[in-house]
């Protein structure tokens, strides 16, 4: 449970764990550039949560068993997420193993131009993710062929990433199917489609200047790189099978999601897929893993579960092939899940202290426009997946927060169901230490600063949002409401 002391902490004292985190992960960042996030970002965030579990049990006489028992409600809600990161890193592993990923990118950069990739890039992940409701799962399959057929095009891995992210959450955004969609629907108390509408007045322009300047940018970039592609296709023939047959793994992937099935049987089931089919047509790459000669039954076995489960090395005579054919399997997500703990425990203690709805509470007295409601809404999400580090709890707290709000002021539902997504959901990816943000920068081989400039969609989202209060476009609110509401002091 949260703070039971009926005592609201100061917001300047609340401030003090927000800010001692910004500092040490400043730097952690600085002594440690990109493997900060292989230890010292952790150590930040429980120093950061022993500075929140001081202040708050000696100066407000917070009990330990409130913060521990929020400790556990936060970490147990992301066991789910834990168990759908270890799947990622299976998946990943045996479509790459299995012939699937590298027949993606054979193909793929025979066909796609260097002018063109990244707007395709983000219309194809639009289009994956619409249909799959899935960011996760649009940026673990498609996402990692996209990212290797980048690379062959030499397309930096950087703006590949950011034109996969700007894709994937376009259409988890909007998609029916989507669990942050449904949750920020029923959070605000809005009708599922209605909130889907409504979005789309805020999503269809930022989607829209997202693919231009994407459009823009392959123009300028694609038309000065020179790539031999030969070079990669010659690999890619000599190091496996590349065969159609593999694309029956993504066929029976995207069955299994338009049958709704849980994500977490699909994604084992499609890994269970393709590693039956590294078995029969890269018994030879599956050899090589652990340097036999023989495919028997035991070594094959032996294999898939090394691919399964840790790195895996496959020598191309292309350096580049090599490092972007390489996988983590399921070890390979341990640090991810590590940060998350450490992220869920921060976020708890600051729940739990009371500290966090001190901060947000100061905003509340702040508003007297529709626009600064918005603004606020949109940059609470944006806070809480800072201080949370998850977008789920920052979708419920926000919405939560400003409900009342909303209704004393006479505005629907929709608008708050609307701005808690453009400010939680889309920029939940932006934060290195949040579940989205670490886990697909482990996905993609790509650190989260570094794709951080190109999400063109994640980051124009909020500030679209925030325009069309300002404008009052298609804002409603009633006349009664009007006349009776005021600012909070």
């Amino acid at each position: 449970m949260e703070n039971k002391t009926n005592t609201i902490p100061n917001p300047w004292i609340s401030a003090i764990p927000l800010l001692a985190l910004f500092i040490l992960l400043a730097i952690s960042v600085s002594l440690f550039g990109d493997n900060a996030m292989s230890g010292a970002s952790q150590v930040s965030l429980l120093t950061s949560s022993a500075i929140c579990v001081g202040l708050s049990m000696c100066i407000y006489h917070v009990q330990w068993i409130s913060i521990e028992e929020k400790i556990k409600q936060t970490i147990g809600d992301t066991s789910i997420s834990i168990l759908i990161l270890l799947l990622i890193g299976m998946i990943s592993g045996s479509w790459m193993i299995s012939g699937v990923v590298p027949t993606l990118i054979y193909y793929g950069i025979q066909i796609m131009s260097p002018k063109f990739f990244l707007i395709s890039t983000c219309l194809i992940c639009s289009i994956v993710s619409l249909m799959t409701g899935s960011s996760w799962t649009t940026i673990a399959t498609i996402g990692i062929a996209l990212i290797g057929i980048g690379n062959a095009l030499g397309v930096p891995s950087a703006m590949t990433a950011g034109a996969i992210i700007s894709g994937s959450y376009f259409g988890d955004k909007i998609s029916p199917l989507s669990d942050t969609t449904t949750l920020a629907a029923s959070a605000a108390g809005t009708d599922l489609f209605t909130h889907i509408r409504y979005m789309l007045i805020t999503t269809i322009p930022t989607m829209t200047i997202t693919l231009l300047i994407f459009f823009v940018m392959g123009l300028w970039y694609g038309h000065s790189q020179e790539v031999s592609i030969s070079e990669y296709t010659d690999g890619l023939e000599m190091s496996f099978n590349i065969s159609l047959w593999t694309l029956l793994v993504p066929v029976l992937t995207a069955f299994l999601i338009a049958k709704k099935i849980p994500a977490l049987t699909t994604l084992f089931l499609s890994s269970l897929a393709a590693g039956i089919c590294a078995v029969i047509l890269q018994p030879d790459v599956l050899m090589r893993i652990i340097g036999e000669d023989v495919p028997n039954a035991l070594n094959l076995t032996k294999a898939l579960i090394i691919t399964f489960a840790s790195s895996t090395n496959i020598e191309t005579g292309n350096e580049a092939l090599n490092e972007l054919v390489s996988t983590g399997g399921m070890a390979g997500m341990l640090n991810t899940i590590w940060l998350i703990l450490c992220a869920m425990c921060f976020g708890g203690v600051m729940v739990a202290s009371g500290m966090l709805f001190s901060l947000t509470s100061l905003l509340l007295r702040l508003i007297s426009s529709t626009f600064g409601l918005v603004a606020a809404t949109v940059g609470t999400g944006f806070i809480l997946n800072i201080v949370t580090s998850d977008q789920y709890i920052s979708i419920i707290l926000s919405a939560s927060m400003y409900k009342d709000t909303y209704k004393d002021r006479g505005y629907e539902s929709r608008l708050l169901s609307r701005s808690s997504e453009d400010g939680a959901t889309v920029t939940s990816v932006l934060i290195p230490w949040s579940t989205c943000g670490m886990t697909q920068a482990t996905v993609l081989g790509v650190s989260t600063m570094a794709y951080l400039p190109y999400c063109f969609f994640n980051i124009i989202s909020p500030l679209m949002s925030c325009l069309m209060a300002l404008i009052g476009f298609k804002i409603v609110q009633n006349d009664s409401a009007i006349s009776s509401s005021k600012p909070n002091d």
